[in-house]
């Protein structure tokens, strides 16, 4: 089984698009709005900041989730021990951002989630009726004027041979949200795992939009849209040096959303980060 990436720009995009995220967990979009030159420039500058001392300034509030995350607080995906090679920034438009990043950031933050709020509306045009009468609201409704999205701007620093053994960049874990919208990032190495329990490389063809479920849209689905589980893996050779940026939008709905009869978008992410340990 091999993911092949949807153009955005053909008649049957939505049809094709979700197939995809039903079958594999994950859509990858081709010739859609969201500029490259922007992505780009946003990593540039990204993987200057982090290696820099101005991020110790942007320290994370604990309260509040939003700026730096060192690696020393990196996050163990549940269901693991080790903690993630990463050091990562969590952006909110109300949260604190270094003055010349946060232009730019906020206008990719601006184009992904009116992208994304198109995407869901094909989940939710393409849900069986079955699937679709069990939402509480239209799903791109779910996110409109949400202030809960995060947009998270991570540094996977090159590796030196002295990590901790059996880490990797990020461990085999699901996200908590509806979707997850993520530029192709600047090397290889995410990987999908199938029904069958196999690990498949997601294209990293610079220009592709990669989208996954999370556990929310699982819940509000009943099931039938599964949250993908998804890794990073270290890379072998040469590609060892090289750091990886990634610029994950994680589609959050307001906290009133009702997901299902068990959970509101509030208590389910509660209920995560306490499983997680951030709170």
């Amino acid at each position: 089984m091999k993911l092949e990436a949807v153009d955005y720009n053909a008649e049957n995009a939505a049809e094709l698009f979700v197939e995809s995220l039903r079958t594999t967990g994950f859509g990858v979009l081709k010739n859609h709005p969201i500029q490259q030159e922007l992505v780009q420039s946003i990593y540039d500058n990204w993987h200057r900041f982090f290696n820099t001392e101005e991020k110790e300034n942007f320290r994370f509030n604990v309260e509040t989730q939003d700026g730096f995350f060192p690696s020393e607080v990196s996050e163990v995906a549940k269901g693991h021990t080790k903690k993630d090679i990463k050091e990562y920034f969590h952006y909110y438009p109300w949260g604190q951002c270094p003055a010349e990043l946060k232009d730019e950031l906020q206008r990719y933050y601006d184009e992904a989630n009116k992208l994304a709020g198109e995407l869901l509306a094909w989940v939710e045009n393409h849900s069986p009726v079955s699937v679709s009468e069990g939402y509480s609201q239209s799903l791109s409704s779910m996110i409109d004027g949400s202030d809960k999205t995060l947009l998270r701007v991570l540094h996977y620093p090159p590796l030196n041979g002295e990590e901790e053994l059996g880490a990797i960049r990020a461990g085999a874990h699901e996200d908590i949200n509806l979707l997850t919208v993520l530029p192709s990032a600047n090397e290889p190495g995410l990987q999908v795992q199938t029904k069958e329990g196999d690990w498949l490389d997601v294209p990293c063809d610079f220009g592709n939009l990669i989208i996954n479920i999370g556990d929310m849209l699982q819940e509000a689905s009943g099931g039938y849209f599964p949250s993908t589980t998804h890794r990073v893996v270290n890379p072998e050779g040469t590609d060892k040096t090289k750091a990886r940026i990634s610029l994950p939008l994680f589609l959050h709905p307001k906290p009133e959303v009702v997901l299902s009869e068990r959970y509101t978008a509030d208590s389910y992410l509660m209920e995560r980060l306490r499983e997680l340990g951030v709170i």
